[in-house]
């Protein structure tokens, strides 16, 4: 056998193996770099999916029902200027229902607008929007869907 073809192989084989060390290395570090991300957006979202907003119907002490809007904050720390957006008759001005802060571990309850109780059928969500106590807005829309809200509002 020559040695020169036997140098030649250790060579490419070398230089294969270094090359498989390095894309796996990379696929590897990719992958790691994946989970980092995920995990630091879990984090991010941690607080905001603790939060919910509904509307429900309650009897008031004179037997008379009342609808009221429910924040409940499930999380360790308060949320600040919460705010349920109010849908609108077409050309009017969208309003929203201020609350302002919801401290941990409780549920607000503010008077829905009367006009709600005609069509109320049973509790359902309602959208909100907040700040989390790291300053960062969200908004949670009907359906439940969390999303961080445009910060430039």
């Amino acid at each position: 056998m020559d040695p020169d073809w036997l140098s030649a192989s250790a060579d490419i084989f070398s230089a294969v193996g270094t090359v498989g060390a390095f894309v796996v290395g990379f696929t590897i570090l990719r992958r790691e770099l994946r989970r980092e991300a995920d995990r630091a957006d879990d984090q991010r979202r941690a607080q905001a999916e603790r939060i919910s907003a509904w509307v429900e119907a309650s009897r008031k002490p004179d037997g008379t029902r009342e609808l009221a809007f429910h924040i409940h904050n499930a999380s360790a720390m308060p949320i600040y200027d919460v705010e349920l957006p109010l849908p609108s008759h077409p050309g009017e001005e969208n309003g929203a229902e201020f609350i302002g802060l919801v401290p941990p571990g409780q549920t607000i309850r503010r008077a829905a607008p009367p006009e709600w109780m005609r069509s109320y059928v049973e509790p359902e969500p309602v959208q909100i929007e907040f700040l989390d106590s790291a300053g960062r807005r969200w908004a949670r829309d009907e359906q439940g869907s969390l999303a961080e809200a445009d910060a430039d509002r």
